[in-house]
């Protein structure tokens, strides 16, 4: 089922690998989906590091994915492929994407899409899926997180970070973040961290030693952070790695982990498969919509962009500076 469609459509793609001014405003044919997908009419798009990651090389889209970036976005349905039973054209989504997304019109398995939480802006929206995705399946799928259990986030005012601080605070764990500045820091415990720590100023492996040491830990650093992480981990507890922003590897001393029986793990969300991340989505649906739907949780939002100024959000991110999630205005919405 489809509806009206024009056969070309505003893009944004990486004319070669380098520096934010590589995005470049372009037009490409509307995709068309195939079986079990859908082709959605984008309203926003969320920009992610990933993103920046593909921009510079250091990151390909997987096979059959679009060349062009952009991992979640939110809009209308606006056509559908075989055998997708649960969308319609016209229906208000926010999905999961293999790529793609900095463009009018996107197609994505049906199976990755989420409905708009009640009240929420598509602009909210579009900010939903990549963290939401990441912080379920790393947080409470592979760390195994529960109620009362200590946990630590670095990178507390990140798009990841917001959402981690809410998630693990709203399923009862006790948060604790690491974050840059004292601003940064406020914003974290507003989101409901009982103590935000300063990196620059403050240790957190002696912090959290003094708390009895975190049960899970959420590392998008990794290299000399993770024998830290250890050291301010708990016995029984795991290391979730999902980034290497201080580097892929890192010299530990095995011996204190075995005593304490520690699990080092991670992942990467994007290479996984339809079917795995599907189960994902199914999980934030039952687990997690209903708390979005209630305004328990929300995304954070830190500044919004026109798509041709693509480039500009990719320099605002890789400042550091933001505080949550930066998107792109496509259409309206």
């Amino acid at each position: 089922m489809t509806s009206d469609l024009p056969k070309t459509m505003r893009a944004v793609e990486i004319s070669e690998h380098g520096a934010p001014e590589v995005l470049r405003l372009t037009e490409r044919p509307v995709p068309k989906p195939g079986p079990g997908e859908v082709l959605i009419r984008v309203a926003h798009a969320g920009v992610n590091r990933p993103d920046a990651a593909q921009r510079g090389g250091t990151y390909a889209p997987p096979p059959g994915a679009s060349d062009l970036p952009g991992l979640e976005a939110s809009g209308h349905v606006a056509a559908t492929g075989e055998s997708v039973g649960e969308w319609s054209v016209g229906d208000a989504v926010c999905a999961l994407l293999p790529g793609g997304g900095y463009a009018e019109y996107v197609v994505c398995p049906a199976s990755h899409c989420l409905p708009v939480p009640t009240d929420m802006s598509l602009r909210e929206a579009a900010c939903l899926p990549e963290t939401f995705f990441t912080v379920w399946s790393n947080v409470f799928m592979r760390g195994h997180l529960e109620g009362g259990e200590r946990f630590l986030v670095h990178g507390g005012s990140s798009g990841i970070g917001t959402t981690a601080i809410q998630l693990a605070s709203a399923f009862g764990a006790r948060v604790f973040a690491t974050a840059g500045s004292a601003e940064k820091c406020a914003a974290c415990e507003k989101l409901g961290a009982e103590r935000a720590i300063n990196y620059r100023e403050e240790d957190f492996v002696s912090i959290l030693k003094d708390e009895g040491g975190a049960d899970v830990v959420l590392d998008m650093v990794a290299g000399d952070y993770i024998a830290r992480n250890l050291k301010a981990m708990a016995q029984d507890a795991r290391l979730v790695i999902i980034a290497f922003l201080g580097g892929a590897k890192a010299e530990i001393n095995f011996a204190p982990m075995m005593m304490n029986r520690q699990t080092i793990t991670g992942s990467t969300l994007r290479p996984q498969s339809v079917e795995a991340k599907a189960k994902i989505a199914r999980e934030l649906r039952e687990r997690v919509w209903p708390l979005l739907d209630a305004g328990r949780v929300a995304p954070v939002l830190d500044s919004e962009y026109d798509l041709e100024a693509a480039a500009d959000a990719h320099r605002r991110m890789e400042t550091s500076e933001h505080i949550g999630k930066i998107s792109l205005k496509v259409a309206g919405g």
